[in-house]
């Protein structure tokens, strides 16, 4: 069955046009390699050429997409040697924020980054891998904003909007889900206790399911 279109007011179509596609690319609903063809999704989401050709165009600024001459947009397909350079950096640099972090972290911020992984352990706990997803996100965005380097915190979320396409194996996973829980509740206590060791091992060691069930899942189609 189709998906109704949407009715959203025109200021918030394009955001909301941008986020459904990339969960479509996070969940794989959306494949490595698939064109997303400008009628169809005028069609799904009841909009203009043009809000859809600037949703394409954010998507690909965010990595998702690429758009290739004579082909059109094609969601972003990346080879092995990719996917393990990408996850490679993303551990350097998620790493060496970690080394950055003031521990003890003060009680303020640590009070506020709790806040953020209530929300990742009711959606958790519910079985909504959207609200899970989203929640992962803020974690993440909050961590790392306290290395105190806005560069580095920056970086490192643009390359996981790259690496969105290559979680989505372990996104729908519940045991997965149940594990990035334990890892970030993990990381609470080592930020709380003034743990480096463990927060730099955590924060690395976090990234590597997601790429091996990418791997495990798509490996055949990238070699």
């Amino acid at each position: 069955m189709a998906e109704p279109a949407r009715t959203d007011p025109p200021a918030a179509l394009l955001p909301a046009i941008v986020a459904a596609l990339e969960e479509d690319v996070v969940f794989g609903r959306l494949h490595p390699r698939e064109r997303l063809i400008e009628e169809e999704l005028t069609a799904r989401f009841g909009a203009t050429r043009h809000t859809v050709r600037q949703a394409l165009a954010e998507l690909e600024r965010m990595g998702l997409i690429e758009r290739i001459p004579n082909r059109g947009a094609l969601v972003k397909a990346y080879s092995l040697a990719e996917v393990e350079q990408l996850y490679a950096l993303r551990v350097l640099l998620e790493t060496q924020a970690a080394q950055q972090i003031p521990l003890p972290l003060a009680p303020a911020a640590l009070g506020a980054l709790r806040k953020v992984q209530a929300r990742h352990d009711a959606a958790v706990e519910a079985g909504d891998p959207r609200a899970a997803f989203r929640a992962n996100i803020a974690f993440h965005r909050a961590l790392f904003a306290g290395c105190g380097n806005v560069f580095l915190a920056g970086v490192i979320e643009d390359l996981a909007l790259r690496a969105h396409g290559i979680r989505f194996a372990s996104l729908t996973e519940p045991q997965r889900l149940a594990q990035a829980r334990a890892e970030h509740h993990a990381m609470l206590a080592a930020l709380e206790g003034g743990d480096r060791a463990a927060l730099v091992r955590l924060c690395g060691e976090h990234l590597l399911p997601s790429k091996e069930a990418y791997l495990r899942a798509q490996g055949r189609f990238l070699a």
